[in-house]
């Protein structure tokens, strides 16, 4: 199954230190070279471009970034393809692991949401992973 992990934390400024970039560059190096990571990304500050567009009561109102009122931002994302749920907390863990062991004063979360294919039928959507 794909799995999306959706990091967010608080938008500092602050930058991770190099010795944890490096460390994430090898996990996705060896996650890749198995075949498990498909995507991924770091997303740049609100500040530097950003916009949102809400739909609400049938109309669509735009809101340029940065968001005084996020207290959370999205920092990054990967896509995975995992045989098994456990396979893909483990993954998971390794990451968090990176941030707590080289980055320690960070807080943030990582969240992993299973991924659905196009062409998901609406009975598919209703039924939990």
């Amino acid at each position: 199954m794909r799995y999306m992990f959706l990091t967010s934390g608080a938008e500092t400024g602050l930058v991770p230190p190099q010795r944890m970039i490096d460390e994430i560059e090898k996990l996705s190096e060896r996650e890749m070279a198995a075949g498990r990571m498909i995507a991924r990304g770091g997303l740049a500050p609100t500040a530097m471009g950003s916009a949102r567009l809400e739909s609400r009561r049938g109309k669509l109102k735009l809101t340029d970034g940065p968001f005084a009122e996020s207290k959370e931002v999205l920092g990054g994302f990967a896509i995975f393809e995992f045989a098994t749920r456990e396979e893909a907390l483990a993954s998971l863990r390794s990451f968090m692991e990176l941030h707590r062991e080289h980055w320690p004063e960070w807080e943030g979360v990582c969240e992993m949401r299973a991924m659905f294919g196009f062409g998901a039928t609406s009975a598919a959507l209703a039924q939990p992973d």
